[in-house]
């Protein structure tokens, strides 16, 4: 598969997990605490250049739904970057209500393992550049590639070999993968530098690479072992990077930033 164009300009991407309107965030997923308005949070984070904003839904119930809808469009009515949402998308017609709201891109997961037609019913309707594919991966022995795709927050294993996982919601229609080491998310390790070597070699789709980042050193990683975009949620949210921090460190390692 073709490896990312060292020419493109790599993208530094905040992540808000959202629950009940309020942002969250926590360590493996677990512990979740507040950590701010996401309309402020995400307006912080566009005047210091992000390049695109994600919102997760991480309870994704019912009754929140209209919420995120509020999230959406208040975002979209004072950031001016694409917006990726995802969290409880289960048909084409809650991706037209989710851009209707403002998103440019929506991220699929449990949904799409339930049922993988989903992948190829958005990218029929509104294009593959509309569909994330979002993985949460932790290491594995039960796979021939050591990643299983998990669900629940990395609390449910599935028998869905990641690698394998990714390449067919790809042929499906998916546009960009957003790849989320479970192992690594929220610990300020580093990224899964051969989680995303594994993706980037067998995907043609852009990679996101998600889970782990802790110091502004860990980015140049990522992008060197195949990630065309980064994407970090606790380091800016706790004031401990900012994304011209990263972007900085980006361009002084070689890679072209916006």
């Amino acid at each position: 598969m073709t490896a990312s164009d060292p020419s493109l300009a790599v993208r530094v991407i905040p992540c808000l997990d959202v629950a009940a309107g309020r942002v969250v965030k926590g360590v493996n997923f677990l512990d979740l605490r507040d950590a701010g308005d996401p309309v402020e949070l995400a307006r912080t984070y566009y005047e210091q250049g992000a390049d695109e904003i994600t919102f997760l839904d991480v309870t994704a119930t019912v009754d929140e739904r209209s919420t995120t809808y509020d999230v959406v469009r208040a975002t979209a009515e004072q950031v001016f970057i694409p917006l990726t949402v995802g969290g409880g998308v289960r048909s084409a017609d809650d991706v037209a209500r989710l851009q209707a709201a403002g998103a440019d891109k929506i991220g699929v997961n449990s949904a799409a393992i339930a049922r993988p037609d989903l992948v190829g019913e958005i990218a029929d309707r509104f294009g593959a550049q509309a569909v994330v594919l979002s993985l949460d991966v932790k290491r594995s022995s039960r796979t021939a590639s050591g990643f299983v795709v998990t669900t629940h927050g990395g609390r449910t294993e599935t028998d869905l070999d990641a690698v394998a996982w990714a390449r067919e919601a790809v042929e499906r229609g998916a546009g960009e993968l957003l790849v989320n080491s479970i192992d690594a998310d929220g610990t300020k390790q580093g990224f899964d530098l051969e989680l995303i070597r594994l993706m980037r070699e067998n995907s043609r789709v852009p990679v996101v690479a998600s889970g782990g980042a802790g110091a502004v050193e860990h980015f140049a990683p990522a992008i060197a072992a195949g990630a065309d975009a980064v994407l970090a949620a606790s380091v800016f949210h706790a004031r401990e990077l900012t994304v011209g921090d990263v972007k900085r460190e980006l361009a002084a390692s070689g890679a072209v930033v916006r």
